[in-house]
């Protein structure tokens, strides 16, 4: 499997947090990964809100979002490499740094094909930021991309 960035001018790579484009060849198939906020992957419905006391920070809550998606990731033995498109829904676009920051510490030099949402409120009261993901998964697991994971 190659999964590899799509950069019409790519001497400006270095100056996007996404790639415009990730073409995945000789895959095997997809996984998708629904929104993760801060809040536990695993909690109750309806929502009970003491399992929803979220820290006002940015840059912790999109920790605590990757953290749950790197869950999933882990149970089926990808990395970070292995996403290939990234949606980003923020309540501020004036977080949109900090947020762009921790994905970097988590992405490495990887950037997926990626969008940027500004919306009205999210799932649980106190959400800042919530991500989605569409993850590359390799026929033949000696495939996989090298690791970017920091």
């Amino acid at each position: 499997m190659t999964i590899q960035p799509v950069h019409p001018r790519p001497e400006e790579a270095a100056n996007m947090p996404y790639a415009p484009a990730v073409e995945v060849s000789g895959m095997g198939s997809l996984l998708f990964i629904a929104g993760a906020t801060a809040s536990p992957l695993y909690h109750r419905h309806p929502h009970v809100a003491e399992e929803h006391v979220l820290p006002h920070d940015m840059r912790e809550q999109t920790r605590l979002a990757l953290a749950n998606i790197k869950l999933v990731l882990d149970a089926r033995g990808l990395t970070w490499r292995n996403v290939v498109k990234l949606t980003k829904y923020i309540t501020d676009m004036r977080d949109m740094d900090d947020m762009y920051a921790v994905l970097s510490e988590h992405f490495g030099d990887w950037r997926p094909a990626g969008t940027l949402v500004a919306v009205n409120n999210l799932s649980a009261p106190g959400a800042r930021v919530e991500l989605d993901m569409i993850a590359a998964i390799p026929s033949n697991p000696a495939s996989l991309p090298p690791s970017g994971d920091a």
